[in-house]
Parts: structure tokens; sequence; C-alpha cells
């Protein structure tokens, strides 16, 4: 991706509005494509797509390939004659701004169970020639990942380490009469993926033709119980029978005065290394199959990470340990050539860190709500220095732009009324206009931020296991939008993401109100 002038939107599939509980990649999901082109976006942020664990985070995955299967939408399912109009009409839930995850995922097992079926006695020679093609093409993955989720269901989502100990080791005997046992299981785990990745290609192909860039989200730690660490335990820092030693977090920072305690098991890099990271190389290959550019969450992770031991009850007492740094980043160069990554920079960050950063020409990113305790902040906008960086307003784990200022320091809400000749009562679009005036090559925003709503509508709060990843928006919220005022700014920044100036003559333009 060319990181070139322009600004877009955060949100993720499942804010989408729909009748099924969450969003999915159905038709709102193009008429939200739309509304950025409507409004001359270039660019669509989302968070990692894979299938949800524990607390429906979708940083807590149980793979780094797979795809989320709630995502499909059953409306797609009809078009394709896999259901019918009733059994949809039956299964529709009232369309809110929270999800339902429990309701949802009982509804769509139901409708996928239905469509499975349909699909494996009904499709045609040249889907099925697809289906083919999708399970080899992706087998190095795939394969391990539909036994694992067959498994899972069977052992009641338990962590793998707690099946029976000859599956937990994936002794062949165990694993031979698991396929045999599973057969008709694994065969929905293969369909669903199929048509996820269907589904998916296509918005992503829509959205490519209105000149829309889409950004994916790669965490740099998997969750332990997902098919990557049970297919590869050798390169994580688990014991015999699959228990965590070490584990990840951070340590206290801005989000948490305990730092945040993730869980996830450390990678054992030098036995990664061993085949060149061919593991990451694969990993990354799949993801810029999916998106046009990659935000790496955690980014400062691959330089040195926090070490934290299995049975500690915070992150407090942990220590960093070296990573990978540019020997992982030019063995996927040498072969996936130069790479459209955005480095998640954000915490605690040292020199070597920035090295690494800027040795790969990744941009980095500057939230603008933590910029005004001092004039010196690097994250405010005169303190930039490049243009190869990304700003946002705030990203999924802030605060709304008006739930941040409510509950700021009143030495930062006055700053951020001196820097922008304001009142403040109107900080959503301040921090908008600050983002999009910029010298930032690209500017994004959370969808909230541009709907100017208040703290009940945040997406998650780090640290936390409840209540999060919840928010979606109504039909009438998206439609509500000012898209000229969208439009606007996006003229007078440079930042459109096509020529647009036939239809906003800059000179023409009242100016913005201070």
């Amino acid at each position: 991706m060319d990181f070139t002038r322009s600004f877009g939107t955060l949100v993720h599939p499942t804010s989408f509005p729909s009748d099924y509980g969450i969003g999915d990649l159905g038709e709102k999901a193009y008429r939200f494509i739309d509304f950025l082109e409507e409004t001359h976006q270039g660019v669509w942020q989302i968070l990692p797509l894979g299938p949800t664990g524990f607390g429906n985070s979708p940083y807590a995955s149980y793979s780094a390939f797979a795809g989320n299967p709630y995502l499909v939408s059953p409306e797609v399912l009809r078009a394709k004659g896999l259901l019918t109009a009733s059994e949809l009409e039956e299964s529709r839930l009232p369309q809110s701004t929270t999800a339902d995850y429990d309701k949802a995922y009982a509804i769509k097992d139901k409708l996928f169970n239905i469509a499975c079926e349909r699909f494996y006695q009904k499709s045609d020679e040249k889907e099925k020639k697809r289906f083919r093609a999708f399970k080899k093409d992706n087998s190095h993955w795939l394969d391990d990942y539909v036994l694992f989720m067959a498994c899972l269901l069977e052992n009641d989502k338990k962590p793998w380490n707690q099946w029976d100990e000859a599956l937990a080791r994936r002794e062949g005997k165990a694993l031979s009469n698991a396929r045999k046992r599973l057969k008709k299981r694994i065969e929905s785990q293969y369909w669903i993926q199929f048509e996820f990745f269907e589904q998916w290609m296509a918005l992503r192909k829509y959205a490519n033709g209105k000149q829309i860039k889409i950004i994916g989200d790669i965490p740099i730690f998997v969750d332990h119980n997902s098919s990557d660490v049970w297919a590869n335990k050798k390169f994580f820092d688990v014991d015999e029978t699959g228990n965590r030693l070490l584990v990840s977090g951070v340590p206290p920072d801005y989000f948490s005065e305990t730092g945040q305690l993730w869980g996830n098991p450390l990678y054992r890099w030098k036995e990664l290394e061993k085949d060149g990271y061919k593991w990451w190389i694969e990993r990354f290959r799949q993801m810029f199959v999916m998106f046009d550019a990659i935000r790496v969450d955690h980014f400062r992770g691959f330089d040195a990470y926090w070490e934290i031991k299995a049975d500690a009850k915070t992150a407090q007492n942990g220590r960093w340990v070296k990573g990978p740094g540019e020997k992982l980043f030019f063995a996927i160069e040498k072969e996936l050539g130069k790479l459209p990554i955005i480095a998640e920079d954000l915490g605690v960050i040292t020199p070597d860190v920035v090295r690494l950063r800027d040795q790969f020409n990744f941009p980095g990113m500057k939230v603008l709500q933590f910029a005004f305790d001092d004039p010196g902040n690097g994250f405010l906008p005169h303190n930039y220095g490049t243009s190869n960086c990304i700003v946002y307003s705030g990203t999924h784990d802030n605060d709304t732009t008006i739930g941040w200022y409510q509950q700021a320091p009143e030495k930062e809400r006055n700053y951020l009324r001196e820097y922008t000749q304001s009142d403040g009562s109107d900080v959503s679009w301040q921090l908008i206009r600050l983002g999009m005036l910029s010298v930032a090559n690209q500017a994004i925003f959370p969808l909230q931020d541009f709907m100017d709503l208040d703290g009940e509508h945040r997406m998650n709060f780090p640290g936390t296991t409840e209540n999060n990843w919840l928010w979606r928006y109504t039909d009438e919220m998206l439609e509500s939008l000012d898209r000229e005022r969208i439009r606007h700014i996006a003229a007078i920044s440079n930042r459109n993401s096509r020529d647009a100036r036939e239809d906003s003559n800059i000179s023409d333009i009242e100016a913005e109100e201070p």
C-alpha cells in the first residue's frame, strides 16, 4: 500500500447494523463502503478478523489465519440459494446499538448447519472446484484448524491442554480417530471458512474498486487456546502437556496501573529462526491476501517484549527480553517484498524500537488524545517532524473523544481549548480537524468520533474482560452523518481519495468556524 495523503474510518464489522445480533459482511458492510466513497475517504481500518474466543475479543482468537465464521452474512447465503427467506425471517433479532453475541451465535449456528448441508448437496462443479482450490491453497493452516475446532467443540470449548492427553499431544492414532469420529464437524468447519473468505474477498474487491484500501490488524501474540499453539507447540513457551510457562503483557502504563496481563504464551524465537521464520512469513502472506496494509499491534514486542511468569496475578513483576528485531522483518521482506506495515508504537518506546521502525520505513501512530499534557508532547501535530505517520483521534482502546474530554484533567482540557482556539463544545471535530490538517500521510478516526458520540459508545476497556467489543451503530446513525462537512475538511486538507475538486472549489468554500 502506498501511504499517500488520505484519510479514513476505524470501525470493526461487528459494529455494522444487521438483523442477526452482530454486524457481518452482508449488505450493510457494502453500504458502509458507499459512505466512505461518498465522503471521499480512502481508508477503512478494522480490528483482527479471526474467530474469537474468550470474551469475544478480536485479539483472542482460535487461529492466526482463519476468519471469524460469525461475520458470514445469512443474507448472502440466501442469495446463493443456501437459505430460504422464511428461514431468515424466523431468525431475525431487533437491531440495537449493542451486540448480542450469545443470541447471534445460537441463531447463526442453526442457519449455518442448514446452509452447510445444502452446500455439500447442491453446489455445482464450478463452486466445488473453488472449494477444492481453497482447501489446497490453505492446507498449511486449514487442516489443523478444522480438526482443532471440531475437537474444541466436542470438548465444550475447554482449552486443548485439558483434552484427552493423547489428543492434546497430537499422537498419530488419536488424530486419526478424531478425524473419523468428527468427520461431519470437520466438513462444516472447512465450508464455513471457505464461505468467510468468499464473502470477505468480495467485499474487499468492492472497496478496492471504489479506491478504498483496507488496513487489517495483526496481533503480535496468539491465544493459548488456538490451533496455532496446539499444532506448533515447539514454537511457543509451553511445557510437554501444553501448560503455559511464560506469558505476554505490558508493564504499568497509561491504560493500567498494574500493567496488562495478556496471558498469551511467548514465542521461542530461536526455534522459529531455525527454518527462517516460515510460520511468520506464512502469517504475513495470509494477511496481505486479505488486506492492503496491516497494523502490527504491539510492534515494540519485536524489539523487546515483557516476559511474565504464567502464574503471576498481574503484569507488574516481569522483565524485558530481547526479541527477533530486524532478522524477522528481513526474512519476511525477502520472501514477500516491501511490507505495507503500520507500526503500533504506543506505550513505552525506546530508541531501539524507533530504529527498528524507521529501518523498514514503517509509519508509526500519533494519538491526539495523548497529546495535551505538554507543548513538547510528540503526539501534538506541530511536533510530528515527519509525514510518515498516521494520526488518530483515538483507537479502539481509547474512549470516544467526547468521553475522553469529559474525564480528562482540567489542565489537558484547557490546553486543548487553547491549542484549537475553541470552547471545547465540538471536541470530536476539533480533533478530527487537527488530524486532517496535520502533515501525517494518513488520518484515521473511529466512526464514533465522526458520529460525535460520548463514552457510552466506547469499544474496549484495556485490562478488562467484560462488556467490551459490544458497540454497534444503526442505519439511521450512519445516514444522519453530515457528509458535506466530511467532504469539506477532506478538500481543505488535501486528503480526497480521488480528484474531487470538480465538486468542491476550495476558494468558494466558506471558512469553518474556529
